[in-house]
């Protein structure tokens, strides 16, 4: 059975994640961190806490790009394997996590994207630009989302061949939407990936659950797990 420590478990992703963990049957929610939650057995305060008071072998972070950083470093220092789900992640902080990953017992995966379709569509954007000259991002988030441009969409335009401006809409009544235009002589060609629910991240998430614990260091992307193979490019 796979502890899980969910960080965030207040938010709409983190209560998604809890669901998600809870109903496969080697998996187990051992703690919730999220100072909102209402008290319960279970629920903590603080990462530091629940890490005391659990022997979980995951953790799986949902929360905001100003306690990420911390929240990985405090994993990795702990021992447990840490699934990055929160964007916001400077290249700078990137390096630090993997030179920490690759130096101690602990694994990270961050991922700007959990949606099996958005890794195919990012897949699929660095193959069109290699053979269309031009190429610009779209992506929509709802309006809570604090970072723009998106995870996503920063990890697409580092896929793709040449520079690729990227344009954010932040708007009520989105989840998760993104589309790459490609220009050619007399063409375009739009790929386009929507989230139109939080369920559609969750079979990522638990694919990552399982899987973080057999890939050492660092890895960045789904890509690995589903393809078999590392891509460049950054994460957060």
């Amino acid at each position: 059975m796979i502890g899980v420590i969910v960080t965030g478990a207040g938010g709409r992703m983190g209560e998604a994640v809890v669901a998600a963990v809870g109903a496969e049957p080697d998996m187990e929610v051992v703690a919730r961190v999220d100072p909102a939650l209402p008290a319960a057995a279970d629920v903590h305060g603080d990462l530091a806490s629940a890490l005391e008071a659990t022997s979980a072998r995951v953790a799986v972070d949902f929360t905001q790009p100003h306690v990420v950083f911390e929240n990985a470093v405090a994993l990795l220092d702990a021992g447990v394997h840490g699934v990055i789900g929160t964007t916001g992640l400077s290249d700078d902080q990137v390096a630090e996590l993997r030179e920490r990953a690759e130096a101690g017992p602990a694994n990270l995966l961050i991922a700007p994207n959990f949606a099996v379709g958005a890794v195919l569509m990012m897949r699929f954007a660095a193959e069109a630009s290699r053979h269309m000259p031009k190429a610009e991002i779209i992506e929509l988030h709802h309006d809570r989302k604090l970072d723009a441009p998106s995870g996503t969409a920063l990890r697409t335009g580092g896929l793709m061949e040449g520079e690729v401006p990227i344009h954010s809409v932040r708007l009520p009544g989105l989840v998760a939407h993104q589309q790459v235009i490609l220009g050619g002589l007399g063409e375009t060609l739009t790929i386009r990936h929507d989230s139109l629910s939080r369920e559609s991240f969750m079979p990522g998430v638990v694919l990552a659950v399982r899987e973080v614990s057999d890939r050492p260091g660092l890895t960045v992307g789904l890509e690995p797990l589903l393809f078999g193979e590392d891509q460049p490019g950054g994460g957060g």
